[in-house]
């Protein structure tokens, strides 16, 4: 196993510390809670320049990489039900969509055509990340004057993570129905 998989393999180990720091009560659990979040968040970009830049890529990479972001993006929206900092239809929606997505890239992947990530997909993953540490920290500081940055950075990923699926699918509809399209040329 290569440094670039040990690195997706450590965040995926980063879940469960991060899970039990946001729910166990003690003093500064919460920020602790978002230190390590944002540690494995990081960790996606750094396994993914290493892989590229020492042509580290591997199957197992290519294949954890994205499970490991889905695991801890749901474990933190889950987590964030939980503690009713948002609403669980919200949540669904966003993961709806990551699940298509993963399922248009595995159809993909069978025909042999890899969807690489959009610039929609990375702004979607930079919003989702914001809005759950803006939701970790229960809208602090934003909160000491009412201003609601929680929902509308909420709001604001659930447009952009919508948006990105559909731009997506949109792009790849040749995967979906490729028969169809052929017939049609």
């Amino acid at each position: 196993m290569n440094i670039a998989n040990k690195i997706t393999m450590l965040r995926i180990a980063m879940i469960p510390i991060f899970m039990g720091l946001m729910l166990i009560k003690f003093p500064f659990h919460t920020e602790l809670a978002l230190a390590v979040f944002l540690l494995a968040s990081l960790t996606d970009h750094l396994d993914g320049h290493i892989a590229r830049k020492y042509n580290l890529i591997t199957d197992f990479g290519k294949f954890m990489d994205p499970l490991a972001d889905k695991l801890l993006v749901t474990a933190a929206f889950v987590i964030l039900i939980q503690m009713g900092r948002i609403e669980a239809w919200i949540v669904f929606v966003i993961l709806a969509r990551e699940f298509a997505v993963s399922g248009l890239r595995t159809l993909a992947a069978a025909g042999n055509i890899v969807i690489a990530a959009s610039n929609f997909g990375k702004l979607k993953t930079v919003t989702q990340i914001i809005t759950i540490c803006i939701l970790i920290l229960n809208n602090f500081p934003f909160n000491l004057i009412s201003l609601p940055v929680d929902i509308i950075f909420t709001y604001l990923t659930l447009i952009i993570t919508l948006w990105s699926g559909f731009d997506y699918f949109g792009k790849n509809m040749k995967v979906i129905m490729p028969k169809k399209l052929e017939q049609k040329a």
